[in-house]
């Protein structure tokens, strides 16, 4: 087994083709794997075309962010495995500062995404979330000068991530009920509830250009975002905590209130709704004890606002 890099795509183009020259220019160069998530294989075309050093995994069809990299990494076995967004550019010395953090007690790694709009800053250094499993990007927003002293998340954001592929294998991989959107956060819990630890690899950065397939701020997106919100809610069993649910309607209900007010969509709203009830289906899942933060509602929201103005 040798380190492989799995970067799911959908439009392909020439976002996935700064992100492959970025690897090539790695030292030593990983072995690279396109997950084609597009109907007419375009990313396989890419591949094929112009980095025929790089390996491809085509399905034909959209499967969703977490299916597509299970069945990558079913295709193409590594070990460890990394994740990596197609909108990411990985600066120098980024696969060698992930696989560097890891070590025997260590089942997971997060890089570090850099904002394309400022690299001086911080887009994402992994995820957290509070007591409502309400997920953030760790230290966003921040000078990148706060990784010298920076903790550890509670896991890896799935744009820039390492896996012991056994640790990964163990819980299941992702989570394939959700298509897009917080599935490195539900798989970031069920590593921890299995014992495995998350290292931040402060030396390990990319330039990334946020919510490039979606857009930051569209319908589109708040209806993947709200559906896999209502979905973990129900399948972490928050309908039998009366207080922290009540917490979290109020949180989401306020949240739901500025998409409707700003953004003119309520598809935020509805679509919690519908995730809510195919949590029904899902495996009951436990909260781990540790790695949660403790703030209140008030600040959960400042949060958010800092990610929606960012």
């Amino acid at each position: 087994m040798e380190t492989t890099v799995y970067i799911p795509t959908l439009r392909a183009g020439e976002r996935l083709a700064q992100t492959l020259e970025s690897l090539e220019r790695q030292e030593p160069r990983p072995r690279v794997v396109v997950v084609d998530n597009s109907s007419e294989g375009l990313g396989a075309e890419l591949v094929r075309d112009r980095f025929p050093w790089a390996l491809s995994v085509a399905f034909g069809e959209n499967l969703g962010f977490g299916a597509a990299l299970n069945r990558g990494v079913r295709e193409v076995p590594g070990d460890p495995i990394v994740f990596l967004n197609d909108d990411v550019s990985a600066e120098p010395g980024f696969v060698a500062g992930l696989t560097g953090a890891l070590t025997p007690e260590v089942g997971m790694v997060a890089g570090v995404l850099l904002s394309e709009a400022d690299p001086r800053r911080i887009d994402s250094a992994g995820v957290v979330a509070d007591r409502t499993l309400l997920g953030f990007d760790y230290l966003n927003g921040e000078p990148a000068e706060a990784l010298e002293s920076a903790g550890d998340p509670l896991g890896p954001t799935g744009g820039a991530a390492l896996y012991r592929r056994s640790a990964f294998e163990q819980v299941g991989g992702f989570d394939e009920g959700i298509f897009l959107y917080y599935e490195d956060l539900d798989l970031a819990l069920r590593m921890r509830e299995a014992g495995f630890d998350c290292r931040l690899a402060p030396s390990a950065r990319g330039i990334h250009a946020y919510s490039e397939t979606l857009g930051a701020n569209t319908g589109r997106k708040y209806a993947m975002t709200g559906w896999s919100r209502g979905y973990l809610l129900r399948t972490y069993g928050f309908g039998r905590q009366p207080l922290l649910l009540t917490r979290a309607i109020a949180v989401e209900s306020a949240i739901c209130a500025g998409q409707v007010v700003f953004q003119r969509t309520a598809q935020g709203a509805r679509a919690r709704l519908r995730g809510w009830r195919a949590g029904r289906r899902a495996t009951p899942r436990s909260v781990p004890e540790d790695g949660l933060l403790d703030i209140s509602a008030r600040e959960a929201l400042a949060l958010r606002r800092r990610r929606h103005r960012a």
